[in-house]
């Protein structure tokens, strides 16, 4: 029990400074569990990394949730997942019974999106000492960074991981050594949470035509929205638009406020489940939906990460590995100059504070670096 409340303590502080949205949760998830909890190695991350954009759903919630079931089998799984969405849920909950009470001003947590932009390049860095090692790996990142700047759908990011992987495995394959690795759960296991995934998606629609109560309606609306949905949390707010504002759910006013107001939490996107669970019946229809968006996340992760592991080990599959780690980097290349950089850099004076914060990186924990893009977004955003 001890190692489950250290999972769910580490889950937790990531939740309460994660900032910036996946790509900067990625960032922070390397620099802890990878350099100061060792809990996994940088390639073994980078190969949950590489599963997580995969699979639909919010990808950063996903490594997560695998390094939990890691760390600490179902469980472990359970309880990263409620340590890193719990802060945001709870602050997006308030934010939007706050939103009725009084006009709201979100200029001052500019400094927190200067904090995202420090982070995510240190994390480009760092994992690029360690896995862009040889011409070919370098190339991949290269060609995925632009083409995913050039070309950005839905499914860019399932069919530039694909490609990675058929270039890897023709001139990455002697890149590393084959790892070893224990099962963490059976494949019967593992084949019924990916069943009950594919069921619930199936059946949700039509029992909730059949017995349309609200509850249902929205559970289903929610838990379709994150089983569809490749590329995050951007990617699954016109969908959300289009099941909740067009339907007259909650207006397009509110939807636009907690959507500015979510890419300033902590913690993952896809939390604003919450804040339109809340805006729309409360705290119980809050809770409603952040389960009914997530689930579909921990039902694929837990389902799929143990088949993904006997792949990882096995030596006819490493060169794809390698390459698809290597198209990491470039996804987090292509995100850190946009929507980051785009959205974030606006004055001389932003480019300043961002090196600042950088540097700041290579000597201080990333809670105080966030906690000085707060003071310099007081100071001089408010």
């Amino acid at each position: 029990m001890r190692h489950i409340l250290e999972i769910f303590w580490t889950a937790l502080k990531l939740g309460l400074v994660s900032f910036g949205g996946p790509s900067a949760h990625l960032a922070y998830f390397e620099r802890v569990y990878v350099h100061e909890k060792k809990w996994l190695s940088a390639m073994e991350y980078a190969d949950l990394v590489s599963l997580s954009q995969f699979l639909p759903g919010p990808a950063s919630s996903q490594v997560g949730m695998g390094i939990g079931l890691k760390r600490g089998g179902l469980l472990g799984s359970i309880v990263a997942f409620i340590g890193f969405t719990l802060p945001s849920v709870i602050a997006l909950m308030i934010f939007a019974y706050w939103l009725t009470k009084s006009d709201v001003s979100l200029s001052w947590l500019h400094g927190l999106k200067l904090v995202a932009v420090a982070i995510v390049a240190h994390a480009i860095v760092d994992m690029s000492k360690k896995i862009l090692r040889t011409t070919a790996s370098s190339a991949i990142m290269v060609v995925t960074t632009i083409v995913l700047l050039a070309w950005q759908t839905t499914y860019s990011h399932l069919i530039v991981l694909i490609a990675a992987a058929v270039i890897g495995q023709r001139f990455l394959a002697q890149q590393q050594e084959v790892i070893a690795v224990k099962p963490l759960l059976s494949k019967r296991v593992a084949s019924i949470f990916l069943v009950v995934f594919a069921g619930l998606l199936i059946v949700l629609p039509l029992a909730a035509k059949i017995w349309p109560a609200s509850w249902l309606v929205l559970f289903e609306k929610f838990y379709t929205a994150g089983s569809l949905v490749f590329g995050g949390g951007h990617v699954v707010l016109p969908l959300l638009e289009s099941q909740f504002v067009q339907t007259g759910l909650i207006s397009a006013n509110d939807f636009l406020i907690g959507y500015g107001a979510v890419q300033a939490m902590p913690g993952p996107l896809f939390t604003f489940a919450s804040y339109l669970g809340m805006v729309i019946g409360g705290w119980p229809v809050a809770l409603l939906a952040t389960i009914a968006i997530f689930l579909p996340a921990f039902l694929l992760i837990v389902g799929a990460y143990p088949f993904w592991q006997q792949i990882r080990a096995n030596s006819k599959w490493r060169g794809a590995l390698n390459g698809m780690n290597a198209a990491v980097i470039g996804l987090l290349v292509a995100a850190w100059v946009t929507p980051i950089m785009t959205s974030t850099i606006r004055s001389v004076f932003d480019i300043v504070f961002a090196i600042l914060l950088f540097a700041m990186l290579w000597k201080w924990k990333p809670t105080i670096v966030v906690l000085t893009g707060l003071m310099i977004g007081v100071v001089f955003y408010t």
